[in-house]
């Protein structure tokens, strides 16, 4: 008999003709044969069907011997067929990789920004309480929960002035003196407590300053002038307003409900004074414009408002400017002041106008610094800057507006 299969390329393992197949016309079973391992010297060659075997001598060959035969030719035409499907397969399974790891990424995003977004809620709500009773007890409580966040939010406005994006185009200011401007920063709101006017001493210390800054060794430069200068007034001067409002306008409000049912032991009704009334107002307007900007902003928001802050949208910017009056309005009628509707709206639009240009001053810092955060200190929220930036130069607005509403 000519033969009919030539040698696999591949060293087959002895196969049992029982796990293959049973032939259906006997039923007692049969003993197993098995192949042999072929020697290393036809490692090469391939096992096919021989071309001398005629369909005739095919058709009378056993049942079994038929499905070794079917079984290995099957094999090799698989394997010939796998060498030249390789690359797709290869590139399918690519694909199918890149696939599941978008996936993956996606969900891990996801499940990052729902932790984000929970620290966020969870510290934001600690942070609103402990700042409410702090200003409800206002005096020192209030003047030195103040001068604290205003020592840390200058700690981190000079490392931002030293950071890698503003250094490269000017010269910090040495860090020493970095310190010594956040130390007097965080005095500021504390003298402005105990003498009422703060002008001398601000002017003082921007002198002594400005003096160590010229009489340093070295090259002096004027960068290094303006940014102290200006951390002078943006981190020390500024929030000093709010204990001016707090603490200096001790006018009560007349009218008040719930100035009628407050315990004396808490201070009575002397104790919701307008400077109370105001910084509530104020506090509340800015929590309000914030929250309905981001809700607007991501609901509707489509037109960028400036490229600052390209996040930041016109739509969202009338979201927070319509939230704000809303709770100006409905927290002036219930505290009784301001009287006028007018008076209610405009305080309501300079609250809100002092909050966007603070939030804005502090992302073109941020920007040029090339950060996110100010800082890491409050989880989910970032730096102390990031979280008073808005209230900066809304404390001059809302004392302003006190003043010249005749108080």
């Amino acid at each position: 008999m000519a033969p009919f299969v030539e040698v696999c390329r591949y060293k087959p393992t002895p196969l049992s003709l029982s796990s293959l197949c049973t032939c259906p016309c006997r039923s007692s079973p049969r003993k197993s044969l098995t192949l042999p391992h072929f020697s290393e010297k036809y490692s090469n060659l391939g096992l096919v069907e021989s071309k001398a075997l005629s369909l005739s001598r095919f058709s009378r060959i056993p049942v079994n011997r038929r499905v070794i035969i079917t079984a290995v030719a099957r094999a090799e035409s698989n394997q010939i067929g796998n060498d030249g499907n390789s690359k797709e397969e290869h590139s399918r399974d690519q694909e199918e990789l890149e696939v599941i790891e978008e996936d993956s990424s996606v969900d891990d995003q996801k499940q990052k920004s729902r932790s984000q977004f929970k620290k966020r809620v969870i510290f934001g709500l600690g942070i609103g309480l402990s700042v409410g009773g702090i200003v409800l007890a206002g005096g020192w409580v209030f003047t030195t929960a103040l001068a604290a966040a205003v020592l840390l939010s200058a700690r981190e406005y000079f490392e931002l002035v030293r950071s890698k994006g503003i250094a490269q185009g000017m010269t910090p200011p040495p860090r020493y003196l970095s310190r010594v401007c956040s130390v007097i920063c965080a005095l500021m709101p504390i003298l402005t407590l105990y003498f009422g006017h703060i002008d001398i001493s601000v002017t003082s210390a921007a002198f002594v300053v400005a003096m160590a800054l010229l009489l340093q060794r070295g090259n002096p430069r004027f960068s290094q002038l303006s940014s102290t200068m200006f951390g002078l007034f943006y981190c020390g001067y500024l929030p000093c307003f709010w204990v001016k409002l707090r603490c200096g306008l001790t006018a009560p409000v007349l009218n008040t409900g719930i100035g009628r049912s407050w315990p004396i032991i808490l201070g009575g009704q002397a104790h919701w004074t307008v400077g109370l009334v105001a910084i509530l107002i104020s506090f509340c307007g800015i929590i309000a414009s914030d929250t309905f900007a981001f809700l607007g902003g991501k609901a509707f928001g489509k037109t960028p408002l400036i490229s600052i802050s390209p996040k930041k949208t016109w739509e969202g910017a009338l979201a927070g400017l319509v939230g704000c009056i809303s709770i100006t309005i409905l927290l002036s009628k219930s505290l009784s002041w301001p009287q006028s509707l007018v008076s209610i709206i405009a305080f309501g639009v300079l609250n809100f106008f002092g909050s966007v240009f603070g939030d804005l001053t502090e992302s073109m810092i941020k920007r040029d610094a090339g950060v996110k955060d100010s800082g890491s200190l409050i989880p989910g929220h970032g730096g102390i800057l990031d979280r008073v930036d808005s209230y900066i130069f809304t404390g001059a607005l809302a004392y302003s507006f006190v003043r010249l509403h005749g108080v």
